[in-house]
């Protein structure tokens, strides 16, 4: 199967969340910050697809797809943060983005409610996250920061996680930078990822009345080209 990566277009939105929503159904990182009983799958792709526009902005956000179907049903998706120099005013732009991200959710959250969203367990992750990050991003010149990769499950398998990763990577070593993601899964996923040059830097542990997860914090050295 000959598989392109390409930036993210509007057209793509709609497969981008149903591959986001159909790889992380069964995620603990998920099951842990979600009501799965009040969990709202519509509430979920509309908090998605806000986040696909801001990715398509402010980010590195590809897709990846059969150049043979005529249909482009997306098979993948990856988006990636760009670093930033340490101790680097924002700039407007970012700004604005920012801005713009919160707006859409308070809309969102003002017509959709939380959609299960325990908001506690959010914080919990968002507090543990900084504390990781500030220990672990000690480059001057920032990290390329894998926020989301996935892959629909018929499509696992045929190398295409891999083509998403590379398409990033290969630049981060052109460049000489490292490259940062979080897992919430130890198996499989941290064997895929040290093939691509990842090593285990921190464990996350997120805990709240008995239940917990744990997410494993990985970075990559550039490779020399």
């Amino acid at each position: 199967m000959p598989v392109e990566i390409s930036n993210i277009a509007e057209k793509d939105i709609p497969g981008a969340v149903d591959c986001i929503q159909r790889a992380f159904k069964e995620d603990p990182y998920s099951k842990f910050v979600f009501d799965t009983a009040k969990f709202s799958k519509k509430r979920n792709a509309v908090s998605l697809g806000i986040r696909c526009r801001w990715g398509m902005q402010h980010g590195i956000f590809h897709v990846a797809k059969d150049t043979d179907d005529e249909e482009g049903k997306v098979l993948g998706v990856a988006c990636w943060l760009r670093p930033f120099k340490k101790n680097t005013p924002q700039t407007w732009k970012a700004w604005y983005g920012d801005w713009w991200l919160w707006v859409e959710q308070v809309k969102m959250n003002l017509w959709h409610g939380r959609g299960g969203l325990i908001v506690k367990r959010y914080w919990i992750w968002k507090e543990a996250q900084t504390k990781a990050q500030s220990e672990i991003w000690t480059a001057e010149d920032g990290m390329y920061f894998c926020n989301i990769v996935t892959v629909v499950p018929e499509a696992q398998g045929q190398g295409i996680g891999k083509l998403l990763f590379k398409a990033v990577t290969d630049q981060a070593d052109r460049e000489g930078k490292l490259c940062y993601l979080e897992s919430s899964r130890a198996v499989p996923n941290m064997a895929i990822y040290e093939k691509m040059g990842f090593k285990l830097d921190k464990e996350m542990l997120l805990e709240d009345q008995g239940d917990a997860v744990k997410l494993y914090c990985m970075t990559r050295e550039p490779v020399q080209v």
